[in-house]
């Protein structure tokens, strides 16, 4: 295998038999810390992200290539090898993957595995030290296990779209697919502690990892507001339901966000914005009661900060050490300094783009010992299919023949 990994879980290997985004944005982040990812898909077809467009890599003539944006999100550090599961050859050859593996991770609907041999129930007792991990809508028990399960569905379902919008508006979901992203989050999480049971007992596991489950996770404070009061959580834009005041204010030429965190801060910002009267006054003294009074102080606060430009205010406040800051389009996002100085956005070359190489998004993880490290960019369909075949199994020249033949890969 070429470009070898250094990161912390170099050394173990990943039959990814995911797609879409929550299965490999999960794996990513594996690939990403040093594993071995063999991300197994469709002869001819592949991963359905890839014709998730536009936008798509465009070629050295200017032209749309197969490879979608979408899928260079969630596909770094991976090698693709297509496999037909339908076939018997095809399930013959990924058991043979899977014995050379550490970790599977599937999002098939529950119980379509099992029609390929390769379910957990399949293998556990052939691959007994095996971490496998299946990302689903609704988990693999309860009443809509079987159902598919997307994002948008599990956003609603899940309740954050009840809290996601202007008051007086319509529910909105997030503008990213968050419930898949959290998903993933959480099976790599999951992955990495089931990791550590097999170091202690040499025993893997399934692990049951649910979209619906992890967004009603993300409900946080608003889930616990409910479930301490019973009071049903609404729309309040982009107030924060706790804390009074933080949240979006208009200024003379924009927009800013203004985060007060305790009545301490509360009594600076009334000084800095010229309206020290207000930390005095009983309605506003605590935090308490902003919360019960937002919309008495939000109007007023409105009223002055509208008076003055966005930068006026940023810069006073972060004088003060109060929180504020811009709401920046995702242009400006990759233009700040900040974000520049983190390395947020790098570059892997690629055969197929116009310059030899596309722009990412890089790992947020910061490790001193083993940092993350970017070896393979987002694979082309197949694209290690017969590197994979020669190193893993050792196969030759004619028995790689037979399997392309049989349409098997």
């Amino acid at each position: 295998m070429k470009n070898l990994p250094t990161g912390p879980l170099r050394g173990l290997r990943v039959f990814d038999l995911t797609r879409v985004l929550a299965g490999p944005s999960c794996v990513q982040i594996l690939g990403d810390l040093g594993a071995d990812v063999i991300k197994v898909e469709q002869p001819k077809k592949g991963d359905d992200t890839r014709r998730f467009g536009p936008p798509f890599i465009k070629d050295k003539e200017g032209k749309d290539t197969s490879e979608s944006a979408y899928y260079l999100a969630a596909n770094r550090n991976k090698r693709s090898i297509t496999i037909d599961l339908t076939q018997s050859d095809g399930q013959h050859l990924a058991r043979n993957l899977i014995k050379k593996s550490d970790i599977l991770v599937e999002n098939f609907k529950v119980g379509n595995l099992a029609k390929y041999g390769l379910s957990y129930q399949d293998l556990k007792d052939d691959f007994p030290s095996l971490v496998y991990c299946s990302i689903t809508g609704f988990g693999q028990t309860g009443p809509m296990a079987k159902q598919p399960g997307y994002d948008f569905m599990a956003q609603g379902l899940g309740g954050l779209m009840s809290i996601n919008g202007e008051k007086g508006g319509m529910p909105q979901r997030v503008g990213i697919p968050i419930a898949d992203l959290t998903a993933g989050l959480w099976a790599a999480i999951s992955i990495n502690a089931a990791l550590r049971h097999r170091e202690l007992t040499g025993k893997g596991q399934q692990i049951d990892i649910s979209l619906l489950d992890t967004q009603i996770s993300m409900l946080s404070i608003q889930g616990l507001n409910y479930l301490t009061t019973g009071e049903v959580p609404g729309l309040i834009g982009n107030a924060h339901p706790n804390i009074v005041p933080y949240q979006v204010f208009p200024t003379a030429d924009g927009n800013i966000i203004i985060a007060v965190g305790n009545d301490m801060q509360f009594e600076r910002f009334c000084k800095f914005i010229g309206s020290q009267d207000l930390s005095s006054q009983e309605r506003f003294k605590t935090n308490e009661n902003r919360v019960i009074n937002r919309d008495a102080l939000t109007k007023i606060l409105n009223n002055v900060i509208k008076n003055k430009t966005s930068e006026y205010w940023l810069k006073g406040l972060e004088k003060i050490k109060i929180a504020s800051g811009p709401i920046n389009q995702i242009d400006q996002t990759f233009k700040d300094p900040q974000v520049k100085y983190r390395g947020m956005e790098i570059k892997m070359r690629h055969a197929l783009a116009a310059s030899n190489e596309v722009k990412l998004i890089s790992n947020p993880i910061k490790m001193s010992e083993t940092p993350v490290n970017y070896r393979n960019a987002p694979p082309t369909l197949g694209q290690h299919t017969i590197e994979i075949l020669e190193e893993l199994l050792e196969m030759g020249d004619d028995e790689i023949n037979k399997l392309r033949n049989k349409n098997v890969i």
